[in-house]
């Protein structure tokens, strides 16, 4: 079994305590067909009020993983990220003459930040993506105007293009759809800012395999309010207030949401 195969396997994983040891198992397996949890899944057995952090056997190829993302982050632009492949990545390493191409052991860590199971430090949102080669159709999407961010055309399109008629044009797109590798970065840059805390990361920021922005959701902010857009403090402009009152119109992370995610008031539901 390759190394994808394996960690994909972690995708429909669960974790079996008690009297047998710490294992993951895939539930339409064979009894003997279990693999050994990494020291991150032991935190099942710690308080629930303790943070837990990246085990120290995966920093070095942490730090090196964000290091080159931001290579190839600036390599292909800002706008061209947000719907860059996993596949796409790897390859602009290879290529580029600024980016060394990614390790065994950095290919590893990525596929293990996708594929592991966040509810060992209170993450219990739905995966999104199954499979971390998953890419965005370029068919499928449309860039917006001065915002550097892509819309999936129909409904999510047509939801956006509806507030900015009813809201007015001080209404602005944030962040629009996002490739598992757009979201991989933005979870590592937030663990990075967390010292490598992942419950405080995933409050905010939901690990790659398990963002609502890859097939359809969006963030929206009032212009001229830069970071307040992505704090609480966005709840209290006129623009949330016309907002919350449009019938077509749902928060996904609402207040005390059962996904362990903050409240973010900026954050339209689409699917």
């Amino acid at each position: 079994m390759n190394r994808r195969n394996f960690l994909q396997l972690l995708t429909y994983g669960a974790v079996a305590v008690g009297a047998t040891p710490k294992l993951f198992a895939k539930a339409t397996m064979s009894e003997d067909a279990y693999f050994p949890v990494d020291s991150l899944t032991t935190a099942l057995q710690l308080n629930k009020k303790e943070d837990i952090y990246l085990d120290e056997q995966y920093r070095a190829s942490f730090y090196s993983v964000v290091k080159k993302l931001n290579l190839v982050q600036r390599h292909v632009g800002f706008g061209n990220y947000n719907v860059l492949s996993f596949d796409q990545a790897i390859s602009t390493a290879r290529w580029s003459s600024k980016i060394e191409s990614f390790t065994d052991e950095e290919l590893a860590f990525m596929e293990y930040i996708f594929y592991y199971n966040p509810n060992v430090h209170g993450f219990y949102g739905e995966r999104t993506c199954q499979s971390i080669t998953e890419a965005i159709s370029k068919k499928e999407i449309i860039k917006i105007p001065h915002s550097g961010h892509y819309l999936f055309k129909e409904r999510s399109l047509a939801t956006y293009n509806s507030m900015v008629k009813d809201i007015g044009n001080s209404i602005i797109l944030t962040s629009g759809v996002r490739s598992v590798m757009k979201q991989m970065k933005l979870f590592l840059d937030k663990l990075d800012r967390t010292d490598l805390n992942l419950s405080k990361a995933s409050i905010s920021l939901a690990p790659p395999a398990y963002s609502y922005h890859s097939n359809g959701d969006f963030d929206v902010g009032k212009k001229g309010f830069g970071y307040d857009n992505f704090t609480e403090r966005f709840a209290s402009t006129e623009e949330f207030n016309k907002m919350i009152k449009l019938t077509y119109v749902d928060i996904r992370y609402t207040v005390n949401n059962k996904d362990g995610v903050r409240y973010e008031p900026w954050h339209v539901t689409v699917v």
